[in-house]
C-alpha cells in the first residue's frame, strides 16, 4: 500500500514523467570528427517524436530516445549497445549511425532479438537476403548510390579506367567499394582491379598516402569516387585538386553533406553527392512535416539532409508502433513494421515493408554543389 501511495505521490509531483513511455535507443557518435552525423539524426528523430508527444503519443505513450554516444569507434559501440537493450530495456535502436559499428553491434540485436531500425549506413551486412528479423532499413544502400555515380559517369563520358577510389578503410570503405566495382563490372568493365584504391585510417584525416596511392594510377584518375567522412573527404578533394584540377569527386550520402559543404567552403563548387532523401526544398508533403517540426524544436534550426533522414527515419517507424498496439513488445514492433507493406510518408512515391523485403525505400537523388547549394545533378551536361 505504501508503494502504490508513494508512487501516486510521484506522479502528482511529476506529471509529465510516465511508466509507460515506450523507450527507444541510439548508439551514434555524437562527438569527435563524426559528430554531425549522429547530432543529425538525433535531431531529427527527437524532433518527430516531439510532434508525436505534443499529440497524446502512440496508443497513449510516449516516446523517448536514450542516447549513447560512441564516438564512431566499435570498441565503444557493443557495450553502449548491450547496456541499451540490457539495462535500459529498449523496444528497439532507431537511427544509429556507421558501418563499423554496425558489425559489431547487429549479432547483439540478433543475439537479444531486438530490432535494429533505420540505421545511418547503406552497408550490405544490414541487407542481407533473406534478412535479419531484426534489421530494418529506410534508406537505398551503398550499391544503389555507387550504382547511381558509376551510370552516372559513364553517361557524361568518363571511361571506366578513368575512375578511382577513396575509402575509409574499414567496413564502410569496404561497402562503398564493392558497391562501386559491382556497378562497373556490371557495365562490362572487367579490369577493376587495376583502378587505383587509396585509403584512410577512420577518424583520422591522414589522406597522403591515399592521394598518392591514387595519383600513381596508370590512367589519370577523372573522377574519384569517396567512400568517407566529411573531414578526410574534404582534406582530399582540397589537395587533389592541386594535381587534378579537372576531376569530379563524387561522395555517398554518409558523407555528411552540410559538414562538407562547410568543411571546403568555396572548393566545395563542382563536389557531388549522391542522397537517399529528397531535396530540401523540394514540394512535398513529408518535406513541409520535417520543417514544420525542426522549426517547432529550434526556430533557428537549419535544415539538412541527415536530421531529415532521422526525422523520416523515425516517421517510418511510428507508423509500424501505430499498428504494433498497446504495450507492445519487441517482436510485435518487428511483426508491424514488416506487415505495413506499402506506406505513404507524403514523398511523392511509396515506401515497402515486408517479412521479404527490409529496406523501405530504394529512391537515391544524385546532387552536386553549385553557389553553396544542392541541385540536381545532369549528367549529360556535367562536363561541357
Amino acid at each position: 500500500m505504501r508503494c502504490r501511495l508513494w508512487i501516486a505521490c510521484l506522479a502528482c509531483l511529476f506529471p509529465n514523467v510516465s511508466s509507460a513511455d515506450i523507450n527507444l535507443g541510439m548508439v551514434a557518435p555524437l562527438s569527435g570528427p563524426a559528430s554531425s552525423l549522429g547530432q543529425g539524426m538525433r535531431e531529427g528523430i527527437e524532433a518527430h517524436f516531439a510532434e508525436i508527444n505534443a499529440q497524446g503519443g502512440v496508443n497513449g505513450e510516449e516516446l523517448t530516445l536514450v542516447t549513447r554516444d560512441d564516438k564512431y569507434e566499435p570498441l565503444r559501440s557493443a557495450p553502449a549497445t548491450r547496456e541499451l537493450i540490457e539495462e535500459e530495456e529498449i523496444l528497439a535502436s532507431v537511427g544509429n549511425v556507421g558501418t563499423p559499428t554496425a558489425i559489431v553491434t547487429i549479432p547483439l540485436h540478433n543475439q537479444h532479438e531486438t530490432l535494429l531500425f533505420g540505421a545511418f549506413t547503406g552497408a550490405g551486412v544490414l541487407r542481407k537476403d533473406p534478412p535479419d528479423r531484426y534489421v530494418i532499413n529506410y534508406r537505398a544502400s551503398y550499391v544503389q548510390e555507387t550504382a547511381a555515380m558509376v551510370d552516372g559517369l559513364l553517361e557524361a563520358g568518363i571511361e571506366p579506367e578513368e575512375i578511382a577510389f577513396f575509402t575509409q578503410n574499414d567496413g564502410f570503405g569496404d561497402a562503398g567499394y564493392a558497391g562501386g566495382v559491382q556497378a562497373l563490372e556490371q557495365a562490362g568493365f572487367e579490369a577493376t582491379d587495376e583502378l587505383a584504391h587509396g585509403r584512410y585510417t577512420r577518424n583520422t584525416r591522414n589522406v597522403h598516402q591515399a592521394l598518392a596511392t591514387i595519383l600513381q594510377a596508370p590512367t589519370t584518375p577523372r573522377a574519384v569516387i569517396m567512400v568517407g567522412t566529411y573531414g578526410p573527404n574534404a582534406d582530399f578533394i582540397r589537395e587533389a585538386r592541386e594535381d587534378l584540377p579537372d576531376a569530379l569527386f563524387l561522395n555517398v550520402s554518409f558523407v555528411g553533406s552540410q559538414a562538407l559543404l562547410d568543411e571546403l567552403g568555396d572548393d566545395a563548387e563542382g563536389v557531388i553527392i549522391t542522397q537517399v532523401v529528397p531535396p530540401l526544398d523540394a514540394d512535398l508533403p513529408a518535406i513541409d512535416a520535417y520543417r514544420s517540426a525542426m522549426e517547432a524544436q529550434d526556430s533557428d534550426y537549419d535544415a539538412d539532409f541527415v536530421s531529415l533522414e532521422g526525422y523520416l527515419a523515425a516517421s517510418l517507424f511510428v507508423k509500424g508502433l501505430e499498428a504494433a498496439g498497446d504495450d507492445p513488445d519487441r517482436e510485435a514492433i518487428v511483426d508491424a513494421l514488416e506487415g505495413l507493406g506499402e506506406i505513404d510518408l507524403g514523398l511523392g512515391e511509396t515506401l515497402t515493408l515486408s517479412e521479404d523485403d527490409h529496406q523501405a525505400s530504394d529512391a537515391v537523388w544524385p546532387t552536386i554543389i553549385e553557389d553553396g547549394q544542392f541541385e540536381p545533378v545532369d549528367w549529360s551536361t556535367l562536363l561541357r
